[in-house]
């Protein structure tokens, strides 16, 4: 991947200034996922930094990480687990809280999405201060599995999401750097 691609899709990216609540920045990738040949390159993009990752199954929070996970699954031939809003999934489910920028919530995963020693690539759409991925990462833990490394399309490096995850000894990949 070329730092053409990043900075290609990076413009495709569009900013909603106070959303969900005041003082926060969305990026919005609907404008990624519209455009068939920007969201075939975030893909690609993804697939090549993942290559290098020893995993069996992509395990990825709604809703955003449905979409990047299930369709980059798909292109490297792999397994997808989701993690959805507590009362969501239809089986036993292991549940996790965690801290947003602007809130709390709850995620679930059905017990037997990960099994003991698969080896796991934990993916959502962006990297902000982790909260997301640190809950999901703790319940494939807690299921047995293995966390190859954390994947994001974007990353907000002005925010502690990599240092909280590699100060939990987590490999972090990202394609996009925000760094404002």
């Amino acid at each position: 991947m070329t730092e053409d691609t990043a900075a290609r899709l990076a413009s495709k990216l569009r900013m909603i200034p106070d959303f969900p609540t005041k003082g926060i920045k969305f990026i919005d990738i609907t404008t990624i996922l519209g455009d068939p040949s920007a969201f075939k390159e975030a893909i690609d993009a993804l697939k090549e930094r993942c290559m290098g990752v020893d995993f069996d199954v992509i395990v990825a929070p709604e809703s955003r990480g449905f979409i990047i996970g299930s369709a980059l699954a798909y292109a490297m031939g792999k397994a997808f687990a989701p993690v959805r809003k507590k009362g969501k999934l239809p089986y036993k489910t292991l549940s996790g809280e965690y801290q947003l920028e602007y809130g709390t919530d709850t995620l679930e995963i059905h017990i037997d999405a990960v099994k003991p020693g698969q080896k796991i690539l934990v993916l959502d759409d962006l990297l902000a201060t982790g909260g997301t991925i640190g809950a999901t990462v703790d319940m494939v833990e807690k299921l047995g599995g293995v966390v190859s490394a954390v994947a994001f399309l974007i990353e907000l490096t002005y925010l502690p999401g990599r240092a909280n995850l590699e100060g939990k000894g987590h490999t972090v990949i990202s394609v996009i750097e925000i760094k404002d």
